[in-house]
């Protein structure tokens, strides 16, 4: 179950941080976006744990993911402007 509200979360995440992340331009498909939000959930659940704030069986929360998901467009916008 943690599994499925680290999606969720993610996705409501995502959306957030696409408002909130400066260029706004980049990524530009809603499903894109989407996608890197969970990867920033994961990312926030995965370093949190590393660091000790949460537990092995504990996600990140909303918080935590948006800021996940925030690093993970800007890491995006980064890497997909010195390729175009």
């Amino acid at each position: 179950m943690g599994f499925i509200w680290t999606i969720l979360i993610g996705f409501i995440a995502g959306v957030i941080a696409k408002f909130v992340t400066p260029g706004r331009n980049e990524p530009s498909g809603f499903i894109l976006t989407t996608i890197l939000g969970i990867v920033g959930a994961f990312l926030a659940t995965w370093l949190g744990q590393a660091m000790g704030w949460y537990s092995a069986d504990e996600g990140a929360g909303l918080i935590g993911a948006i800021v996940g998901a925030v690093i993970v467009l800007v890491i995006w916008g980064m890497v997909s402007r010195k390729r175009g």
